[in-house]
């Protein structure tokens, strides 16, 4: 049981705006989701599209298109979000198990990137409805996948502590990539720098995939160099088993993670402190790359460079702290940031760092994403992790700017959110907001005057009309930054249940904005808009239940500290009533679970 102390509100005052456009976001988005599926999706669930669609790619995109319906509910949507994002998965699968991409439920062949993408959805069906059997059934089936565990899917090598090919997936690793399996990507990767300097018959940065000459020499390469060997993709596994053990508690799951992640450390030691890219089946560096410890698949050179190093490793770093509480894990993308970083330059007032290496060395300076040193920064709260964010000449200007519009991932604000936390951005939450209801607005206009031909569509296309945006919610609700879209798990410091329905998020009525966090505490301010009913809700300390709440202290009132200790307390918010509550925490005090308060 937790802790039976409430703490009640007393402060009387008109909702302030915030809070108004808050909720009046939740209620118009979870209003949207259907007349999204009404317009895309068929009456069995299955996306509105062409009855073939051959190669690898695709899946991904099916589930991406409602990846964020239940981190909504999880935030305070309707429960409509959590059964309708069931039903869209199940239709999903089915769909694209028919066009060949999935077998038993998972995709049967692809990479971390998009295995990623795919899964936040799943992730957060988990965390939503952590009873549900039959998701805990299939989490750890997908884990077993990758833990040696699955004849069928023999995807993990114990002795080399390594997965066997960046392609992977429910049937085991593919070493040998066949000619149609690339068939509906190869036009997107006409546009990128080619794979290797050495095709031949191909001069210059770009290789034309259409040609098929060219592209049998790409096919033979990647196959004589890329396919049998691990890369640093493959670290985002980490997330998938890192889920199997939130819903289960099982040793086994952590051991792994743990495990696969320092063979990793151990490899960027060796490697005079750069991360590799690739490792061959005897797991040696650059075993069937000449010696060369960059040019892997997804990896330093092709196609994206960096975000595919320090992604993957930021997020099994995560789940590493999360599922041990030793924050000593963060070195390891740390390392590689700072290294990129010396490489660094500020031209015209912008930090550009280096993306890719290729034979001659470091190139393809760009600017440098905030996202990562700020999800270390996040989760450290440490003075070193500060001082990197500050080295941006960005911070004093593009960063208290909201740009319109969403990236795909919905995570293009870390740079003013952190402004914010920082006390230097007061308008943020409303223009924040205000910039992603714009947004939600411009995709239901167009959605309203779609006429074209599904025929047509691309395989994205669907994610592209989505009008459910959660990066604002996930911000100023819970005090965390946007998930790393290409499969990390949900880090913030708080998260919320009804007290009276008994369901995760915010209850009706309720708005939350966390304004400050700090090494040891949290500052929000919660907001009862209705002058009618009482709310009550439940707070956790950290989307997992990982920390403690020491104490509470409603500033609002000045009142002295209230003893908590706990991982959950209660407050009750009377009609129209306010506060403004310093959380003090220690953080990860606990064994992570989705588990939720005692009643769940």
């Amino acid at each position: 049981m937790f802790n039976h102390t409430s703490i009640v509100a007393h402060a009387m005052q008109a909702p302030p705006a915030w809070a108004l456009t808050q909720r009046h976001l939740i209620s118009t988005m979870e209003t949207a989701v259907p007349i999204f599926q009404k317009r895309y999706t068929r009456a069995d669930g299955s996306f509105i599209w062409r009855d073939q669609w051959p190669g690898f790619d695709g899946s991904d995109d099916g589930y991406e298109s409602f990846q964020n319906w239940p981190l909504l509910y999880l935030l305070g949507g309707n429960t409509a979000l959590l059964t309708q994002s069931q039903f869209l998965w199940e239709a999903v699968t089915r769909q694209f198990r028919e066009y060949g991409q999935i077998s038993r439920e998972f995709d049967a062949a692809y990479d971390w990137m998009h295995h990623g993408e795919s899964s936040t959805v799943f992730y957060a069906m988990g965390m939503a409805d952590p009873a549900n059997n039959l998701h805990r059934a299939r989490a750890q089936r997908f884990a077993h996948f990758y833990m040696g565990l699955d004849r069928e899917a023999p995807n993990w090598d114990a002795e080399k502590r390594m997965i066997r090919s960046p392609i992977n997936g429910s049937r085991g690793p593919r070493i040998i990539n066949e000619w149609d399996d690339w068939a509906t990507h190869r036009a997107i990767l006409a546009d990128y720098p080619a794979p290797f300097e050495d095709i031949p018959g191909v001069v210059g940065p770009i290789a034309d995939w259409n040609d098929d000459r060219v592209y049998g020499e790409i096919l033979r390469l990647l196959n004589e160099r890329m396919m049998n060997g691990d890369v640093p993709l493959n670290l985002t596994a980490t997330s998938l088993v890192t889920h199997a053990f939130l819903l289960t508690g099982e040793e086994r799951y952590r051991t792994w993670v743990l495990e696969y992640l320092e063979s990793w450390a151990e490899r960027i030691k060796r490697n005079d402190g750069i991360c590799p890219d690739n490792i061959g089946p005897n797991g040696i560096i650059g075993e069937h790359m000449g010696g060369k410890w960059w040019g892997g698949y997804y990896g330093w050179r092709w196609p994206h460079g960096l975000m595919t190093i320090l992604q993957p490793l930021t997020i099994a770093a995560m789940n590493a702290v999360l599922l041990t509480g030793d924050r000593r894990y963060l070195d390891i993308p740390r390392s590689q940031l700072d290294r990129i970083t010396e490489l660094g330059r500020v031209q015209d007032g912008v930090l550009l760092v280096p993306h890719r290496h290729m034979d001659a060395g470091w190139s393809d300076y760009r600017p440098l994403s905030p996202e990562y040193p700020l999800q270390i920064w996040y989760m450290s709260q440490e003075a070193q992790d500060a001082a990197r964010l500050e080295r941006f000449p960005e911070y004093a200007t593009s960063w208290h700017t909201i740009r319109p519009g969403r990236g795909k991932g919905d995570d293009i604000h870390f740079g003013p959110w952190y402004c914010y936390l920082r006390g230097e951005y007061p308008t943020y939450p409303q223009e924040i907001m205000g910039a992603q209801w714009n947004e939600m607005a411009r995709r239901l206009d167009l959605m309203r005057t779609d006429n074209s031909d599904p025929q047509e569509w691309d395989v994205h296309y669907w994610q592209n009309a989505n009008p459910v945006h959660t990066e604002a919610l996930v911000q100023l609700t819970c005090g965390g930054p946007q998930i790393i879209y290409h499969g990390g798990l949900l880090h913030v410091r708080l998260r919320y249940f009804d007290a009276e329905t008994r369901r995760p998020g915010l209850p009706p009525d309720v708005g939350a904005l966390v304004r400050s966090i700090t090494a040891d505490d949290t500052t929000v301010t919660l907001v009862n808009t209705s002058p009618l009913y009482e709310r009550r809700l439940i707070i956790q300390g950290g989307a997992f239940g990982e920390h403690q709440i020491l104490s509470a202290t409603d500033l609002s009132a000045n009142t002295a500290p209230v003893a908590i200790n706990d991982r959950h307390m209660r407050i009750v918010l009377p009609p129209g009533r306010s506060l403004d509550l310093r959380l003090e925490l220690r953080h990860y005090a606990h064994t992570p679970s989705y588990a939720g308060p005692s009643w769940y």
